[in-house]
Parts: C-alpha cells; sequence; structure tokens
C-alpha cells in the first residue's frame, strides 16, 4: 500500500462520499496523451518518439521502481536490454562466447515496429500473473491507453503498443518480449538442457541453441544446420504473434559466423588468424557505427574557426607546434573522445594475471548462461 500512495492522489473526503467518514478520499491518476515526434533514420524511414509530460514522467518513473524489482526476479539471463548491471557489451561477449564454440548457425533478429505494435490485452495478461495491486495494474493500464497528441495537433487512440521513449516503456517492452525468452529456455535444446542432453542431442541430429537479446535486437546461436536454424526461425515467429509482434524479413537473416553478423554496432566474425592455420571469432566495430562517429568528427571540424589551422609564433618567431591542439581542446569538448575511441578501436582487457573466465568476459552477469 505505501508504495501505490506515492502514485494515488490523496484529497480531503467530499460531503456525502464513501470515503467522508474517513476524512480521504482517493482518485486514480490519469495520465495526459503523449506528443508524438518523428525522428528520422536511415533509409528515410522514420522512428516515433512519445514525449510524455513531467508530471506523468514523474509518475512513471516511480511506478518502474515498484515494477521493476518484482519482474528482475522472473527476467531470465539472456536478456541484457534496459536492466540494472547489464550493458550491450556483455551481450555482444555472450554471443562471442558461443559462436566460439559449437554455435556456428545465426539467426539475426529484429522485431518490426516492436514499440508500436506490442498486444496490450497480451501485454496486461503479463502484468496481470505478477501484479496484484488493482491500483498499479490500472495505472500501468492508463498509461498504456493515454492516448497520442500527434504533430498536427489532433489525439488519436492507442489500441497497441507502448510510447518509445518513456520511461515505463523499456520495461513494458522487456516483459512483453520475455514470452521469447521463456520459449527457448523450456525447449529441449536450449539452456535448460544439461551437458548430457545436449550431447545426446548432438548424435541425434538435432539442434541446440541459445538466445541472447538486448531489447527488440537479439541472436539465436544455432547448434546444428541451416535447415534447423529456418524452423527455430518460423517457431519463434510463432511465439511472437501472440504478444501482436512480427519479425522483419529485411532485418531478419540467417548467417553463418563464418560470414559474420553485426549485432549492437560490433560486427562478430570467425576468419583465420594472420601467419597461423587456426581461426578464431573476432569481434570489432561495425563500418556503419565507424561511418557514423566519423561523420560526427567531420562536421565537428567543418564548424572550426579559419584560425585553428594557421601557424603559432612564440616571442622569438618561432612556430609553435603543439598550440592548434591546445585550440582544439578549447573549441571541442574532446574530454570524453579518448575513452570513447579507445573503445571503439580495441577491447577492453583486464590485467595479465586475472582468471581466464575474466579475460572471457570481463564483468560478466552472475546468472551467465551456460555453455
Amino acid at each position: 500500500m505505501g508504495a501505490e500512495r506515492s502514485l494515488i492522489r490523496e484529497t480531503p473526503g467530499r460531503a456525502g462520499s464513501s470515503a467522508d467518514k474517513a476524512g480521504t478520499v482517493w482518485y486514480s491518476f490519469r495520465p495526459l496523451p503523449v506528443r508524438r515526434r518523428a525522428i528520422p533514420k536511415a533509409g528515410g524511414k522514420v522512428r516515433y518518439l512519445g514525449i510524455a509530460t513531467i508530471r506523468d514522467r514523474v509518475a512513471q518513473a516511480s511506478l518502474k521502481l515498484v515494477l521493476e524489482p518484482v519482474f528482475e526476479a522472473d527476467f531470465l539471463p539472456c536478456s541484457y536490454g534496459f536492466r540494472p548491471n547489464r550493458r550491450a557489451h556483455d551481450a555482444v561477449a555472450e554471443v562471442h562466447h558461443f559462436t566460439s564454440r559449437s554455435y556456428e548457425w545465426i539467426v539475426e533478429g529484429d522485431i518490426k515496429a516492436c514499440f508500436d505494435e506490442i498486444s496490450h490485452p497480451a501485454l496486461m495478461d503479463r502484468v496481470r500473473q505478477r501484479v496484484g495491486g488493482k491500483r498499479v495494474f490500472a495505472l500501468v493500464k492508463a498509461f498504456l491507453k493515454a492516448g497520442i497528441l500527434t504533430e498536427d495537433g489532433t489525439l488519436a487512440d492507442t489500441s497497441a503498443g507502448s510510447p518509445q521513449g518513456s520511461i515505463l516503456s523499456p520495461l513494458l517492452s522487456n516483459v512483453a518480449l520475455s514470452v521469447l525468452d521463456e520459449h527457448i529456455a523450456q525447449g529441449p535444446g536450449g539452456p535448460g538442457a544439461s551437458p548430457y542432453e545436449r550431447a545426446k542431442r548432438r548424435r541425434q541430429g538435432l539442434p541446440n541453441y541459445r538466445l541472447v537479446r538486448y531489447a527488440d535486437d537479439w541472436c539465436l546461436a544455432v547448434s546444428g544446420t541451416k535447415a534447423h536454424a529456418e524452423a527455430l526461425k518460423e517457431e519463434i515467429a510463432g511465439v511472437l504473434a501472440v504478444m501482436g509482434l512480427r519479425l522483419s524479413p529485411e532485418k531478419t537473416l540467417i548467417t553463418h559466423i563464418n560470414g559474420g553478423l553485426d549485432f549492437l554496432g560490433w560486427r562478430i566474425q570467425r576468419h583465420r588468424k594472420r601467419g597461423t592455420g587456426k581461426s578464431y571469432v573476432y569481434v570489432y566495430p561495425a563500418k556503419k557505427a565507424l561511418a557514423a562517429i566519423m561523420a560526427d568528427m567531420h562536421q565537428a571540424i567543418l564548424t572550426l574557426p579559419d584560425r585553428v589551422w594557421e601557424p603559432a609564433y612564440d616571442a622569438g618567431g618561432q612556430v609553435r607546434h603543439g598550440a592548434w591542439v591546445a585550440e582544439l581542446t578549447g573549441l571541442l569538448d574532446l574530454s570524453s573522445w579518448p575513452a570513447g575511441m579507445r573503445v571503439i578501436v580495441r577491447k577492453e582487457r583486464p590485467h595479465p594475471g586475472a582468471p581466464a573466465a575474466v579475460h572471457r568476459h570481463r564483468r560478466a552477469p552472475r546468472d551467465r548462461q551456460r555453455d
């Protein structure tokens, strides 16, 4: 009740009301419609963001503090997006870990318009399984049904989806997509299988598989054949259809680790180590991510004044070769560039004396999946 009171407004009781004897009456919080804004994407497409009012954002943050610990107890280790103490690097390291073993076929999954097409009845059914408080449940539903204020000023109802950009949407998307996590975890070749069962399936020509998901981007590493990966892809499409979601035909691909894949801005590919006959799985920045960073740097350089490139002289008339570096530092915010570029150029490595498990997966979550 204490958590719910932070989300409900308490006012003096009105005469004749049922709560007049207690001196208070509770009114349900009513969120306002979110303002829609279109953000351009690559390829001429747009991404719609929902901007809530400050009051609604405060209420959503409070509601998230109530709901997140409840659902975190049920979320599985394969999920990395928008969760405490988890990051994209952990998901990439997990894909690298499995593809370095016998999981050579990859289903690169992308859910089309995930935040816009989540089925409200299916999502609320999953929320109802864990949330018993009627007021909290009604507040979640109220945010989903708040409506949209379009750019031309008209109001539109929301029959599906959760506004992308709100504080509560990442948590609700994880609740909806946990149906995929649970389906893979309960599968005969999933992470719940014992080493004996996995070896038995390999002898019988059956696939083993592992899921790594970051929000609506996910990879299914398959230890089997391409036909097995195709069958699992169709199986996942049926699982997501229960939540009103569908796979993007353009972005959902089946690739071999030798051909490589792009995942969360990184390129994961196996090729022969130079000077040897052995092959290893390498992780390096994807071309698209590098191109975006270089474009930002080029744009920043173009905005510099001409005086930066002019030679600077000291009192004796000698050229000060390092003077332009100080000028650049003053004009550009380069304080965060070195650390960012180090992450991009090379992988973070622990000290040489660290255990082998730390080298393989630095700062890995304790509940990571087994091989």
